[in-house]
């Protein structure tokens, strides 16, 4: 083990930090280009991200002058592993060739390996000489965006810039190592009251939901409005239910099971329904299902949703175009369920409806996120934490479903609950509400 990581763990100050030298290589999660065909003509339920996910020893990169070196602490996985994992909808390593093109600095990125990970909590051990802000000790979590700062539009919304790219997917050394190299302008304060685990968590999935509901860019949603909400059980889902319950809303919750649906009401949804309940399943076609959802949000609330709170993509895009009222919006960020959606059309232009776009979260967007975590407002959907050893069995349990909310690798924390510097802050939030998602996972494991 390296003199760097020990001091990292020990709690070494800044001088101590620097005295240290940085390590010629280090462990990380990792796929490899010669990986690319290997589930080719397979199955979906053939592809097992478990083949593609390697742990072991990658060269330490060179660090460019607007980047700083962090020591992971932990991490987490987003689905987009998994999709770097089984090279769809195109190879990772296509984005990271067209991003090897634009220079020097972005070169080193295009090897035979990509170390993936979008959500990373650590220490910064090493900065570049351009870096003013952020010095060596500093305690950090990263947000994914990965932006152009020399583009012009980035002085009105970085997520408009042409070079954005997500880290750990779209760029290299990502955050399943015990090392992650990220650009300053990427590094948000950890907050002091969480563990590393819990840090680790938050960023994307927060980051995202707090751009397509709260900011300037999003929904913008208002007291009393009502907000549906797809997967709330889930990353980003559970995250939406508790920004729209700090915001004044009413979020509808769609689960898909009856656990599900007591750990979103504990999380402050009002209304939850279980898909299974209305026949909600993957035909996109069955307008049965959306005026039977349609049917129930009326009944317990008496009014159409203001908000739809999309992320699933073709399976329910057209329930959510449908479903919201008159002159209603239609958020989205992804589309996990397809990329082609089909709805409709005279449901969006005849009721004066709006479909809005998002994708990730600026820098500014990042710190009020991570504010209303530190005053306590928004806690961590962390629900299960798992050695950075077994990163490929985690991220197969997000490509099945098989989880709530997120979950978290310890990189080079050695046990859960490490790194909270604020106990009395913790002690006032509560460990029940920092706890929920992980006692909840525990409670239906049970036999």
């Amino acid at each position: 083990m390296s003199q760097l990581i020990e001091a990292v763990r020990h709690g070494a100050d800044p001088d101590e930090l620097l005295a240290c030298p940085v390590p010629e290589s280090y462990r990380a999660v990792f796929l490899r280009r010669e990986d690319e065909d290997l589930f080719k003509g397979l199955d979906s339920r053939d592809k097992d991200v478990r083949r593609t996910l390697h742990l072991g020893e990658v060269p330490m990169p060179e660090l460019a002058p607007d980047e700083v070196l962090v020591a992971v602490m932990a991490s987490a996985v987003n689905y987009n592993t998994v999709w770097s994992a089984l090279y769809e909808p195109m190879s990772t390593f296509g984005f990271l060739g067209r991003f090897a093109r634009e220079g020097h600095w972005e070169a080193r990125h295009d090897r035979d390996y990509q170390v993936v990970g979008s959500d990373a909590a650590g220490v910064v051990v090493r900065v570049g000489g351009a870096v003013r802000h952020w010095s060596p000790g500093d305690r950090v979590v990263v947000n994914p965006p990965y932006i152009d700062e020399q583009d012009p539009v980035a002085q009105r919304d970085g997520m408009l810039t042409t070079g954005m790219l997500a880290w750990g997917f779209e760029t290299n050394f990502g955050a399943f190592g015990d090392f992650a190299v990220a650009r300053a302008s990427q590094l948000v304060p950890m907050p002091p009251h969480l563990s590393w685990e819990e840090a680790a968590c938050n960023t994307l999935c927060l980051g995202t939901s707090y751009r397509m509901l709260i900011g300037d860019h999003g929904a913008r949603i208002r007291a009393g409005d009502i907000v549906l909400v797809w997967g709330a059980a889930g990353g980003l889902g559970s995250y939406a239910v508790q920004l729209v319950r700090q915001a004044g809303g009413i979020a509808v919750g769609v689960v898909g099971s009856r656990d599900k649906a007591d750990l979103v009401e504990r999380l402050g949804c009002q209304v939850v329904v279980d898909r299974n309940d209305v026949g909600l399943g993957d035909d996109e076609d069955d307008a049965s299902a959306w005026r039977a959802l349609g049917s129930v949000i009326r009944k317990e609330l008496g009014e159409d949703p203001h908000v739809a709170f999309e992320h699933v993509g073709r399976s329910t895009f057209e329930t959510s175009v449908n479903v919201v009222r008159r002159g209603g919006v239609v958020v989205t960020c992804g589309s996990s369920s397809g990329y082609r959606h089909v709805y409709d059309n005279r449901y969006l232009w005849m009721k004066l409806k709006r479909v809005i776009g998002s994708h990730g979260a600026n820098i500014d967007e990042a710190w009020e996120a991570n504010r209303l975590l530190r005053l306590g407002m928004v806690v961590p959907a962390l629900s299960r934490v798992f050695p950075l050893a077994q990163a490929a069995e985690a991220t197969r349990s997000v490509q099945l479903n098989a989880h709530e909310g997120k979950v978290g690798l310890l990189n080079l924390a050695t046990a859960e609950g490490q790194g909270v510097q604020d106990p009395g802050l913790r002690e006032r939030i509560g460990e029940p509400r920092l706890r929920l998602f992980r006692d909840h996972a525990g409670q239906v494991a049970r036999p």
